[in-house]
């Protein structure tokens, strides 16, 4: 039986993160987590992702904020990575980690600098 609200996610969750992280994630995918995977992919993606009130940018940018903020680094280095995929650049991702030092702490925007430094320097190789 087809789930609306499933295909909707995975169809947005490739959309933002990328088919090969998104079948990555399917290929590790076990008993034990497939149940919270199928949530995260519904709730997250299918019901919050899709609504039509921001943007897909807009929704991204105060999705990196809050992983930065709470210092959620490999869920940030993965956000970081699909700023490709949703029109962030490097240059609005460093506002908002300015943004994030400013209401955050500055620990939890130094961290997060050194996340995206990460990344793009993987990305560029």
């Amino acid at each position: 039986m087809a789930d609306p609200k499933f295909e909707q996610g995975m169809r947005i969750r490739r959309e933002v993160l990328g088919d090969r992280h998104v079948d990555q994630a399917e290929a590790n995918q076990t008993e034990f987590d497939a149940d919270f995977q199928r949530f995260i992919t519904e709730t997250a993606w299918g019901s919050v992702w899709s609504r039509p009130t921001l943007d897909r940018k807009t929704r991204h940018l105060l999705t990196l904020a809050m992983l930065a903020a709470l210092g959620k680094e490999s869920e940030l280095a993965m956000h970081v990575r699909a700023t490709q995929n949703t029109g962030v650049t490097p240059e609005e991702l460093k506002e908002v980690f300015l943004q994030v030092a400013v209401y955050a702490g500055i620990p939890a925007a130094n961290s997060a600098f050194a996340v995206a430094k990460k990344v793009y320097a993987e990305v560029e190789k």
